[in-house]
């Protein structure tokens, strides 16, 4: 199923099925079930790597939300609204992107965060009763989080894909990675408060699966209305998630995993393998 719209007597076609994109949300969702797994069957966990990965992760999402999606977002509303208004419209999509998840995070008690950094080596403390307690609450509430969080995560995937089937990739990945410590950070408290293992993977690996809700509900709900003023909308207000996202997530985590040097450089190599693949496909 292919995407059209026409727009000022001009035919425009989005340049990757429904079922792509939602493929693509769907795998990057599922990466929580990596995290989880990293709990459960790693010795310690490898910090270094994780903060090279965080701000690759990071360094991908700002790159190609400046320099791809608010861009695109803005030529598509400059094209409907003319230069002056399409730029206004374009910038207050933008920070009401970083508003709608920062309003979510507001909402979140940060000791329930799904952010809140976890590790393999937490799994061998040694917990009293009232600390298990608090864990088992936290454990579903981590989950509750999980889903809450994953929601404008999996439309940024899911719209960024239905955008440029190369940049629904690239966007893809950067969430896997980011959901990589999420996975770890449900697994551990959930083990704590049930010592079941294999509950507290599948549990990890199945909060994925509301990235893949949120796109579904999102283009349940939009697509009935969508032109390209409303698509070029939802892309700025995308590109501001991602950087909030970034900003406010990835780098503080990657700087928490290991030394700071380490996540500014997996930044820089994030940019620079997201400028070096948009290069190869101009």
């Amino acid at each position: 199923m292919y995407i059209y719209y026409t727009f000022m007597g001009m035919d425009s076609f989005i340049s990757t099925s429904v079922g792509y994109a939602m493929m693509l949300t769907i795998v990057a969702g599922l990466s929580t079930g990596i995290g989880g797994a990293i709990a459960f069957f790693a010795r310690r966990t490898n910090t270094k790597l994780l903060a090279i990965s965080l701000g690759f992760s990071a360094g991908v999402m700002i790159y190609v939300s400046f320099s791809e999606i608010l861009m695109e977002a803005r030529h598509l509303l400059v094209e409907g609204y003319g230069e002056r208004s399409g730029s206004w419209y374009a910038v207050l999509a933008f920070f009401g992107g970083m508003l709608f998840i920062a309003l979510i995070d507001k909402f979140v008690p940060s000791y329930e965060n799904p952010h809140e950094i976890r590790s393999v080596e937490d799994m061998e403390k040694k917990l009293d009763p009232l600390e298990i307690n608090r864990l088992k609450r936290m454990g579903i509430m981590t989950a509750l989080a999980i889903v809450i969080h994953n929601f404008p995560e999996g439309l940024a995937t899911f719209t960024a894909a239905l955008s440029d089937p190369s940049l629904g990739m690239a966007i893809a990945l950067a969430i896997a990675i980011h959901n990589i410590p999420e996975g770890i950070a449900v697994a551990v408290p959930f083990y704590f408060a049930t010592g079941n293992r294999k509950k507290a993977f599948w549990l990890s690996f199945l909060s994925g699966l509301s990235e893949p809700l949120g796109a579904m509900i999102g283009y349940l709900i939009l697509m009935p209305f969508m032109t390209p003023l409303v698509f070029g909308g939802i892309m700025a207000g995308v590109a501001g998630i991602m950087v909030f996202i970034s900003l406010d997530e990835l780098l503080p985590a990657a700087e928490e995993y290991g030394e700071h040097h380490l996540s500014i450089y997996g930044v820089v190599a994030g940019m620079a393998v997201m400028a070096i693949s948009l290069l190869l496909f101009v």
